[in-house]
C-alpha cells in the first residue's frame, strides 16, 4: 500500500524535502553572519541570544495566528507555504539595511520566525494530505531536511568565507523564494486534504479533546523540552569538556554543526524502521534512548577520550530529533482531516514554546551548579512524554497497524 501510494506521487515528496530545506535557511540565517552583524551595526555580545530568541518568538506568534485562524486549513496549503517563503525571504534581507539597530534586527527576525510558521508545519501539512499511508517515512526525510537547513547559513558562511557577509543573507532569502516558488508549481493540493472553508477558532482547543491526539501531542511537548535546549548547549557541552580535559583540542564550531546534523540521518532512519515496528513503538523507543543520554550525561563529561565523549554527543544527536516525524505523524494521523493543518501548527505552537522554558532553565542552573550535571534536568520532557505514550496504549491506540504495514 505504501508502495503504490508513493509511486502514484514519485515528485511530490522530494520537491517537498527541497522546498523545505531552502526555506528553513532562513531560520539561522543571522546565526550564519553573527560576528559580522556585531562588527557592522555595533551590537553587544548578547545579540546572539536575543536575535535567536527573536525568531523562535515570531514562530510561536505565527503559529498561534496561523492555528487561531485555521489558515493552513481554510486555504490552499501550497500557496500559504509560497507567500511564507517570499514574505520571510523579504525580512531575512532587511539585515542588509544599513541603519539597523538591535531594535530593529529584532523586529525583523521576529518577523522572519513568524513567516517561518507558514513553511515548517505547512510542509508537513501538505506532505500529510499526499500521504496518509507511510506518513512517518515521509515526515522523517522533511525534519531531516529542517535539521540540514538550520544548519546551512554556518556551511554557507564557511564556503563563502572570502565574501561579504551580505552574499549570505542573499544567498537564503533566493533559497527560501526558489523553495515556495517549486511548491507551489510543482505540488497542487493533496488529494487526502479536505478544506476547511469557514473560520472556527474552536478548534484551537476542541483538537485537544480527542484522547489519542491529546496523548501524541503531550509526547510531541516532552521530546520539545529536551530538543532545543540540547542543540543550544552542544557548543557549551564541547566547551566544558574542553576545559577539563587538559589533552582535547576540540574544533568546536565543526563539531556543534556534525552532531546537530547528524540529526537529519536519525530522522531518516526513524521514518524507516518505523514501517516495521509501528510509529508509536519507534517514537517511544527514541525518546528512552534521549533520556537515558540525559540520565548519563553527567559521567560523559568524565571520558578521557575525545573519541567517547563526541561519538557520545553524535548518537545523543541522533535519538533526540529521531522521534520529531514519528510525534508529527502521530498527531497528524490522529486529527480531523478537516482541521489537521491546524492541529499540526497548534501543536508546533506549543512545542515551541515549550523550548523557550527548558533552554531559560539550563541557563540558570549553569550559573548556580555544576555545569556537568545540569544536562540531567532534560529528562524531565522524555520521562512525560514517554509517560502520556503509555497512557495511549492503555486507551487503545487504533493508529496504525494497518497503516504502516
Amino acid at each position: 500500500m505504501i508502495q503504490n501510494n508513493l509511486k502514484k506521487h514519485t515528485w511530490v515528496l522530494p520537491v517537498i524535502i527541497i522546498s523545505q530545506f531552502c526555506c528553513t535557511s532562513l531560520w539561522f540565517a543571522c546565526n550564519g553572519v553573527m560576528p559580522d552583524l556585531v562588527a557592522s551595526f555595533d551590537l553587544s555580545d548578547r545579540a546572539l541570544g536575543h536575535l535567536t530568541s527573536a525568531v523562535q518568538f515570531g514562530f510561536i506568534s505565527g503559529t498561534l495566528l496561523f492555528a487561531l485562524f485555521t489558515i493552513a486549513d481554510r486555504f490552499s496549503p501550497s500557496k500559504v507555504f509560497l507567500i511564507s517563503a517570499i514574505l520571510g525571504g523579504l525580512f531575512n534581507l532587511t539585515m542588509l539595511w544599513g541603519n539597523n539597530t538591535i531594535v530593529s534586527l529584532l523586529i525583523f527576525r521576529y518577523l522572519t520566525g513568524f513567516f517561518l510558521a507558514g513553511i515548517y508545519p505547512v510542509g508537513m501539512k501538505i506532505a500529510a494530505d499526499y500521504f496518509k499511508e507511510g506518513l512517518g517515512k515521509s515526515l522523517g526525510y522533511l525534519v531531516g531536511a529542517l535539521v540540514l537547513g538550520t544548519a546551512l547559513p554556518h556551511l554557507i558562511k564557511d564556503t563563502l568565507g572570502g565574501t561579504s557577509w551580505n552574499s549570505v543573507v542573499i544567498f537564503t532569502t533566493c533559497l527560501a523564494t526558489f523553495g515556495g516558488v517549486l511548491i507551489a508549481l510543482l505540488v497542487p493540493d493533496g488529494p487526502h486534504r479536505m478544506a476547511k472553508l469557514q473560520l472556527d477558532p474552536k478548534s484551537l482547543y476542541q483538537v485537544f479533546l480527542n484522547k489519542p491526539f491529546r496523548s501524541a501531542a503531550f509526547g510531541y511537548f516532552g521530546h520539545m523540552w529536551e530538543l532545543y535546549a540540547f542543540w543550544a548547549f552542544v557548543p557549551i557541552m564541547l566547551t566544558t569538556y574542553s576545559n577539563l580535559s587538559t589533552t582535547s583540542s576540540l574544533n568546536i564550531p565543526l563539531w556543534s554543526f556534525l552532531i546537530i546534523g547528524v540529526g537529519g540521518i536519525g530522522c531518516v532512519m526513524g521514518g524507516y524502521i518505523s514501517q516495521w515496528f509501528g510509529v508509536k513503538s519507534t517514537a517511544s523507543t527514541a525518546l528512552l534512548l534521549s533520556l537515558g543520554c540525559c540520565l548519563f550525561s553527567p559521567w560523559a563529561f568524565g571520558f578521557q577520550s575525545d573519541f567517547l565523549f563526541l561519538a557520545f554527543l553524535l548518537f545523543w544527536g541522533m535519538v533526540v530529533i529521531a522521534d520529531s516525524p514519528l510525534f508529527s505523524t502521530l498527531v497528524a494521523n490522529n486529527a480531523s482531516p478537516e482541521v489537521k493543518g491546524t492541529a499540526l501548527t497548534i501543536v508546533n505552537c506549543i512545542g515551541f514554546s515549550i523550548t523557550i522554558v527548558s533552554i531559560q532553565m539550563l541557563t540558570w542552573l549553569q550559573e548556580i551548579m555544576d555545569p556537568t550535571l545540569i544536562y540531567v534536568f532534560l529528562m524531565i520532557g522524555p520521562l512525560l512524554g514517554l509517560i502520556a505514550l503509555r497512557n495511549k496504549r492503555k486507551n487503545g491506540d487504533e493508529l496504525h497497524t494497518k497503516i504502516f504495514k
